[in-house]
């Protein structure tokens, strides 16, 4: 879990932004905005708010079954669920509540993230609400020690899965039956039910996608295992490919050499300051070169409590690497005679000077 020393750094540098706009407070609801302010991740069923004021006190508001500790200086518990059964109108007594601490301190202009929670506030709170879901991403961006700490065991999590997809993929094995092992192997790993849907892509001889009902991995395709457990709320992203049958064709072959030759490429060129246009752009060329035709997706993108988030190496954004966040590099090739294309996805830390590869097992197809 989040520690509360880094939560805590974590709330001043939030309130530097309200101060420095000259906002009274900022009133968060959404589930993983008040985990990383505060280190309560609310049950999945269950709602919270944050208040952080502008002169650095804070008010929690969660449901009285939780864990007691949690980074805020006043905690307000609320009965989320009545004899076992949980309430649908969660979202409007936690607003009540927030809206009677603004309330009591007299507060006009407060900033506001775009949740379920803080949709109540316009009708309990009388006073100008601004959005600030901009800067709470951008906060997010910068991963603190004890995100890293979680994401290293998401990603080994990740490791351990391609182990086990080596050992059991074979002709005739069905996709369910990957996804089911590979399941348990993270699961084992991390000590503790995952904290979100399994993704992302267990489909043989596809692009991508969910495992499929009764299809099984046929001789000469490649299977696509393009792997996202979520570890304490925080995600991994990677993704290898493998010969069914181990018989890599020459076509196979040379596609694993142009997706791979894009790792130097952007290793070498990654770092702080570095547009992630300009990093699409030089992969972009080198594809034009080799194949022909343009990079066919997105080259990446950032990874934390949300499977996407910032920096998008994507020429639709204009994203520029920031010392301390985490993205993904996931050039790929497809074609029908690849059965069905090759994907290989790295997660890279960006350092003071370039980047740390922390999924840095093999990328081998057999």
């Amino acid at each position: 879990m989040l520690e509360l020393t880094h939560c805590r750094s974590r709330q001043r540098r939030l309130l530097d932004v309200i101060q420095g706009v000259g906002l009274d407070a900022v009133v968060i609801g959404d589930p993983q905005h008040v985990y990383y302010f505060t280190g309560h991740r609310p049950f999945w069923q269950h709602f919270a708010g944050f208040v952080l004021f502008s002169d650095g006190r804070s008010v929690l508001i969660r449901s009285a079954s939780a864990d007691k500790a949690a980074a805020a200086d006043d905690i307000i518990p609320y009965e989320a669920a009545w004899m076992c059964t949980n309430r649908q109108e969660q979202p409007m007594l936690i607003g009540s509540e927030l809206a009677r601490a603004l309330g009591s301190r007299r507060l006009r202009r407060v900033c506001v993230d775009a949740s379920t929670v803080c949709s109540q506030l316009p009708l309990m709170f009388n006073g100008d609400l601004i959005p600030i879901d901009p800067d709470l991403y951008r906060l997010r961006r910068v991963k603190d020690p004890d995100e890293l700490a979680i994401m290293r065991r998401a990603i080994a999590c990740t490791k351990g899965m391609y182990e086990r997809a080596r050992e059991i993929i074979e002709p005739g094995i069905s996709e369910l039956r990957v996804y089911e092992e590979l399941h348990a192997t993270a699961v084992q790993i991390a000590g503790e039910p995952l904290s979100a849907y399994l993704g992302n892509d267990f489909a043989c001889g596809e692009k991508g996608g969910p495992p499929r009902k009764d299809r099984l991995a046929k001789a000469g395709e490649l299977y696509l295992l393009d792997l996202g457990p979520a570890v304490a709320g925080y995600f991994s992203d990677n993704c290898r490919a493998f010969s069914v049958d181990r018989k890599i064709t020459d076509v196979q072959h040379k596609a694993f050499e142009i997706v791979t030759g894009v790792f130097p490429m952007v290793e070498n060129l990654a770092k702080p300051g570095v547009r992630c246009r300009d990093i699409f752009a030089a992969v972009n060329d080198y594809y034009r070169e080799k194949t022909g035709r343009d990079f066919p997706h997105h080259l990446g993108h950032g990874v934390g409590l949300q499977p996407h988030e910032f920096p998008h190496l994507n020429p639709k954004w204009d994203d520029t690497l920031m010392e301390g966040e985490v993205f993904t590099c996931e050039p790929g090739l497809y074609a029908p005679e690849l059965k069905a294309g090759i994907r290989i996805e790295n997660q890279y830390l960006v350092t003071k000077s370039g980047v740390e590869n922390l999924t840095p097992f093999g990328m081998e197809m057999e």
